[in-house]
């Protein structure tokens, strides 16, 4: 199992902060997870993780730490973890509209990247992306993975208004806005199933480490999927990652 050289910073008085190489890498958010599930073997439940990207913030819920103590601790436990892995990972396939009513900006971004509206929609549902972190708004997922040929720049002027489920393109990332926020990513589409939902036993069923892949549908599987996802009845499809 690889292993890479790892800092440990202070993160105010109960938390710490764990920082890998800094690069957007899968096998870094890989070996985040997989020291996550093992600390979460070593330490006790009022431990809080949050790993994104090529970082792992610690907070303690208990107790005030004292930094020098827990540093070589924590450096110890990751010496030692080769031996767990992550928890499982999933490819989630989830369906997105990407009719104009749906997407303001499709048109103008399929012609600044070169492309046709139907080669942009096909670029963007042939690759898979890796979920690097998900914050900004609950259940908002950074998504990387996109190709060069689609990265453009986020809009000079965000949208006081952006739709729910509204699927967008900004620098190297693509992402789906959870519920209606201001924003400043190109909409190209929506997808009819929330991705978070408060009152669900796990109100975001994606987690740090699963991947994405979009698949476009017609408008009226969009309304169909739509009321199934408010209803609670529509199950996305999944396929269960190899380690």
């Amino acid at each position: 199992m690889k292993s890479f050289p790892i800092t440990i910073k202070p993160f105010g008085k109960s938390a710490l902060l764990i920082e890998w190489p800094n690069k957007v890498d899968e096998s870094i958010l890989y070996d985040i997870l997989r020291f996550q599930k093992h600390l979460s073997l070593e330490l006790d439940a009022s431990w809080e993780f949050i790993p994104v990207y090529n970082s792992l913030t610690l907070v303690s819920q208990n107790e005030t730490l004292v930094f020098n103590t827990w540093r070589q601790k924590l450096l110890d436990l990751y010496a030692s973890s080769n031996e767990h892995k992550p928890a499982d990972r999933y490819l989630w396939k989830l369906p997105v509209c990407y009719d104009l009513e749906f997407a303001p900006d499709l048109e103008e971004v399929a012609h600044k990247l070169n492309l046709s509206v139907e080669g942009l929609v096909k670029e963007h549902c042939t690759h898979e992306y890796i979920v690097y972190g998900i914050g900004f708004l609950p259940g908002f997922m950074y998504l990387g993975g996109l190709p060069k040929s689609l990265e453009t720049q986020r809009k000079k002027e965000p949208r006081m208004k952006v739709a729910k489920g509204s699927v967008g393109l900004a620098g190297k990332q693509t992402g789906i806005y959870p519920q209606e926020s201001p924003g400043g990513w190109n909409l190209i589409g929506n997808c009819p199933i929330p991705m978070f939902n408060v009152k669900a036993e796990d109100p975001c069923f994606v987690s740090i480490g699963d991947k994405i892949k979009f698949e476009a549908i017609p408008r009226a599987e969009y309304e169909l999927h739509k009321i199934e996802g408010e209803v609670g009845i529509y199950k996305p499809e999944k396929v269960k990652l190899d380690a």
